[in-house]
């Protein structure tokens, strides 16, 4: 089975290092440049599936990178990751076509499981052959997730429908989307979601996840996605996204 290619655009060669060791044991083909010019002229040569972007880096940084390969596919996932953490950086990057955001120092096992995810939103093809795993048989199709994200646009949709979603409930559902089935606590949502996690609380988190269920309630009435923890926090149903 034909495997992924992950395309590694960073200049400090341990991060760039580390990274390429965990993807290819999680079955990813890896490729590797440690400047914006070589990175862009791999991307054009290589068409991986979908690329790790620094953004400070030689010759061109990770803004012009993303604009050049925006340009060139529309489509190819991005996921920048920066020790920028303001949310104006954040935001622009988001702007401008990243699909995700990660601010340093992050875990490349979490990293991993990002790429996997955003592969498998995108429906680029299938999983790693050393991650898939056998599909139940069914008697017809099987029904489309309940939570959907329209990277291009920004917008997470709900049985079809956008949601209304400010930014910290925007970065608080897709972070629960990006990992379905796993149990995020209270203070992992903040760190994932808020620019100044030390801005937060346990009660902000609880009211934001609150104020998500409603508003997933105005679409998808009988539809209970966000999964409470008792004592260890959310967690989003596997099927639903």
């Amino acid at each position: 089975m034909a495997t992924h290619t992950v395309l590694i655009v960073e200049d400090d060669a341990a991060i760039a290092d580390s990274l390429a060791y965990h993807l290819g044991r999680a079955g990813y083909r890896t490729l590797q440049a440690a400047d914006g010019g070589t990175g862009l002229r791999l991307f054009r040569r290589e068409r991986p599936d979908i690329i790790i972007l620094d953004l400070m880096l030689p010759q061109m940084d990770g803004w012009r990178f993303t604009e050049e390969v925006r340009s060139d596919d529309p489509d190819v996932p991005v996921i920048m990751c920066s020790a920028r953490t303001s949310e104006h950086d954040r935001v622009h990057g988001l702007e401008i076509g990243a699909d995700d955001y990660v601010t340093k120092p992050f875990s490349p096992r979490e990293l991993v499981a990002r790429v996997r995810a955003i592969l498998r939103r995108s429906g680029s093809g299938p999983a790693p052959a050393a991650l898939a795993t056998p599909s139940p048989s069914t008697s017809g199709n099987a029904a489309p997730p309940l939570l959907t994200h329209d990277a291009g646009r920004k917008r997470i949709l709900c049985s079809g429908t956008a949601l209304e979603l400010t930014a910290h409930e925007y970065h608080l559902l897709l972070a629960l989307m990006a990992h379905p089935g796993r149990v995020f606590s209270r203070d992992q949502l903040m760190d994932l979601a808020w620019e100044d996690p030390a801005s937060a609380s346990d009660r902000t988190v609880d009211a934001h996840i609150k104020t998500l269920r409603a508003k997933l309630r105005l679409t998808a009435p009988t539809a209970d996605p966000i999964e409470t923890r008792r004592g260890l926090g959310y967690a989003l149903r596997e099927d639903a996204a």
